[in-house]
């Protein structure tokens, strides 16, 4: 069950979430409070979810961040496992998208991965374990008509982590991918119904994935089942990106 946010627990990892307010970042949140872990999750633009330690954190800003794990740390302790989920698009065609749509979305979505990762690596450094998990797209390995903003910075995410990996192996930190493919959130109920049906079609697997079945993976990253694994992509597309 969800815990009392207003309650520090004493047992259970620490997770951090960020962007865990609604669709698979609380999906995610919900999936390892379910396994009894103290989840803190961060949140902007929407409201903050109940039933969890919710910081209001701009993942844009170096200081917001910073305050951010400072609360966690002193709430629940140094963060165990991170999961980069926060991002945003702003979508158009590269003939009409302008830098700064470009800019704000690389920072949003992959410069952002960079300050929560180099923030949460100084806790995990000093116990010597640690997980990170990066939120990424099928898009950033196919690319997307509309989507050059977000593409990249989806795409720069596996760079990102797979840099993480090599640099942070030796103290037994993994740093992962998901790439989910298209996922029934608000994000894409805000496309139109021919839009949706076309990304529907285009899936082997004939449907939309549930935020549920991306958490599923995220929380199998972090497990003991897993610590193996690191730099590794996992798509939860359907199929959509076979081949990738």
């Amino acid at each position: 069950m969800p815990e009392d946010s207003s309650m520090p627990q004493s047992s259970g990892r620490v997770v951090l979430i960020t962007g865990g307010s609604r669709g698979i970042g609380l999906a995610t949140a919900q999936r390892f409070a379910a396994l009894g872990d103290r989840v803190a999750v961060t949140y902007n633009s929407s409201e903050p979810p109940d039933g969890f330690f919710a910081v209001k954190c701009d993942v844009t800003s170096s200081v917001e961040v910073d305050a951010a794990f400072t609360a966690i740390e002193k709430h629940f302790g140094p963060v165990e496992i991170l999961v980069s989920n926060a991002g945003m698009t702003k979508d158009m065609l590269i003939l009409r998208m302008s830098e700064s749509d470009f800019a704000d979305v690389i920072d949003a979505n992959l410069t952002a991965a960079y300050r929560v990762a180099k923030r949460a690596a100084q806790g995990m450094l000093k116990a010597r374990r640690g997980r990170m998990i990066f939120v990424s797209s099928v898009v950033g390995m196919l690319g997307s008509a509309g989507q050059a903003n977000y593409s990249a910075s989806k795409s720069g995410l596996i760079g990102l982590t797979r840099s993480i990996a090599r640099e942070l192996g030796s103290r037994t930190i993994t740093a992962n991918v998901v790439a989910p493919g298209p996922v029934a959130t608000d994000m894409l109920a805000a496309l139109s119904e021919d839009r949706v049906s076309a990304l529907t079609d285009a899936v082997p697997l004939g449907r939309l994935a549930s935020p549920e079945e991306i958490a599923g993976t995220i929380v199998f990253l972090a497990s003991p089942d897993a610590a193996y694994i690191t730099g590794a992509v996992i798509p939860v597309d359907g199929g959509l990106g076979m081949g990738h």
